[in-house]
C-alpha cells in the first residue's frame, strides 16, 4: 500500500455521505490487516488521526470500509494542516 493510501472511508448503515478520516501512518499500518476482522465482528477500534487526535469507530454501524487516497471535495477529519480545534473540515 502506498503512503498516499492513508484515508479511511466509511459508508454507514444510516446512509448519507461517507465519513472520511485521514489516518496517521501508525494507524494505517495497524488497521490494514485488521479491517476485515473488525468489519466481520462489528468491533470497536480507536484510531489515531494524522493531526494527533483519536477517534473511536464502531464498525457494527459501518456497511463498507476501505483505505484509499484522499478524495477531492469531501469533508475529511484529522488533517494536520487544518486550523481550529478538534476535527478539521
Amino acid at each position: 500500500m502506498s503512503d498516499s493510501q492513508r484515508t479511511l472511508i466509511l459508508h454507514l448503515a444510516t446512509g448519507g455521505e461517507p465519513v472520511v478520516f485521514n489516518l496517521s501512518p501508525k494507524s494505517v499500518k495497524s488497521l490494514k490487516p485488521r479491517l476485515p476482522v473488525l468489519m466481520a465482528s462489528g468491533g470497536v477500534d480507536t484510531l489515531e488521526l494524522d493531526d494527533g487526535n483519536t477517534v473511536a469507530v464502531n464498525f457494527g454501524h459501518v456497511v463498507t470500509a476501505h483505505l484509499d487516497e484522499l478524495p477531492s471535495h469531501v469533508r475529511v477529519y484529522g488533517s494536520p494542516n487544518r486550523k481550529g480545534s478538534g476535527f478539521g473540515v
